[in-house]
């Protein structure tokens, strides 16, 4: 594998763990990226003067700021540059790590944050709702860190392998097959929970003379069960979009307030749950 043992690597990996905990306001994750790396440095230049060894600890202190599941992926690649980049070049390695902060920000906020965080979350809080099973959280738990944990190991060890050819060739061939499947799991896992969650059933009805009464929500039903749920659903997100989410708290108000006027009336059967 080169200079660097899968020890240190596996070091490395663990220390990432923390990278959050010095995060601050002045540069960031700097702090945390060197501790990460504290170990690769240890061991390129366990043969070196202290100095060299100081300094290459200093050279990463830049400011630096990223996904957290995403550095794994930046560390890799600069370990890998730190071993074949001469010692009079060694600032392309910061110049590089710094260029891939941004692309692998937005790689990690959109596929994680926005599509498999919510995707975990949406899965446990259903059991909750459901049944209050203590299960959810667990669920979601487990959920995220199944994919998180995989891909943290991946880009780390590939990207020392690899190094920048995982970014430039095969890298993003990955992430754009990752974000199709992440996009294909979302639209499946919110649909099912469009039917599961969202409840609401009218309560009109039309009597005809002495037999049965016309029940509208049977009606309903036969010809496409759930259409007032995704209707429900369909209205909230349009108003969550028109307002760019900002007017979340006066739509659920809104719900609550419309859902007591109807229940009062008897348009609706008082049944109505909508999971949020």
């Amino acid at each position: 594998m080169g200079k660097i043992s899968k020890s240190t690597l596996n070091k490395v990996l663990l220390r990432t763990q923390a990278c959050q905990f010095a995060h601050n306001y002045e540069r960031m994750q700097s702090l945390s990226i060197t501790y990460c790396l504290e170990p690769v440095l240890k061991e390129l230049y366990k043969d070196r003067p202290k100095e060299e060894r100081v300094h290459a600890l200093q050279r990463h202190l830049e400011y630096f700021n990223t996904h957290p599941i995403a550095i794994p992926f930046i560390l890799g690649i600069a370990t890998a540059l730190e071993e074949t980049t001469d010692e009079d070049h060694k600032d392309t390695v910061v110049g590089i790590k710094t260029s891939l902060m941004g692309p692998f920000a937005g790689l990690g906020d959109s596929l994680l944050n926005l599509t498999w965080f919510p995707i975990a979350g949406s899965i446990g809080a259903s059991m909750c709702v459901n049944n209050g099973s203590i299960v959810g959280p667990i669920v979601m738990f487990l959920l995220i860190n199944l994919l998180y944990w995989p891909l943290k190991y991946f880009g780390l060890h590939k990207g020392y392998e690899q190094g920048m050819a995982l970014v430039e060739k095969a890298g993003m061939a990955i992430f754009d097959r990752l974000g199709n499947l992440a996009n294909v799991l979302g639209v499946m896992v919110t649909g099912s929970l469009v039917a599961t969650a969202v409840k609401l059933k009218l309560g009109i009805k039309f009597a005809f003379g002495e037999g049965d009464p016309l029940v509208i929500q049977d009606q309903l039903d036969k010809i496409l069960p759930c259409l007032l749920p995704v209707a429900v659903t369909f209205i909230c997100y349009h108003l969550l979009k028109k307002g760019q989410g900002k007017n979340s708290a006066q739509i659920i108000v809104g719900i609550i307030v419309i859902a007591l006027a109807f229940a009062a009336l008897g348009y609706y059967v008082p049944a109505l749950k909508i999971f949020a």
